[in-house]
């Protein structure tokens, strides 16, 4: 399956994804983030996986004009940044463990690495 499809179906799952789980989190876990006084946390988590599906699409738009593996490291380090990064948040905000924190900067180390990754791809010759 060719890049662009690829990223952008993966945006999509995240996208739909954050979606369902920002919905939920506003309704039927409610009290589980208010127990654990989470619910900002529960949002910001949110909301950077709804920025890095954008980062995502972006990806996929410009994608004819990048260089190819170098775009295929950055869809890799956002994927990654958003499941540890927001998941990480997602289970800390639910269950209240605060180890969970220690493993966020993990993700956002690698949703940085997406975006320079990305630059360097739009600076480098395609290959």
């Amino acid at each position: 399956m060719a890049f662009k499809k690829q990223t952008i179906i993966i945006a999509a799952i995240f996208g739909g994804l954050a979606v369902a789980l920002g919905a939920f989190g506003a309704h039927a876990l409610k009290h589980i983030l208010s127990e654990h006084q989470r619910a900002d946390t529960y949002e910001l988590a949110v909301r950077y996986q709804f920025y890095h599906t954008c980062a995502l699409l972006a990806l996929a738009a410009v994608y004819d004009h990048l260089h190819e593996s170098k775009a295929g490291w950055a869809r890799l380090a956002f994927t990654i940044g958003i499941i540890v990064f927001s998941g990480s948040l997602y289970i800390l905000s639910l269950t209240g463990v605060t180890v969970w924190g220690a493993v966020t900067p993990i993700g956002g180390v690698a949703l940085i690495a997406g975006w320079v990754l990305f630059a360097w791809a739009a600076g480098s010759q395609k290959a």
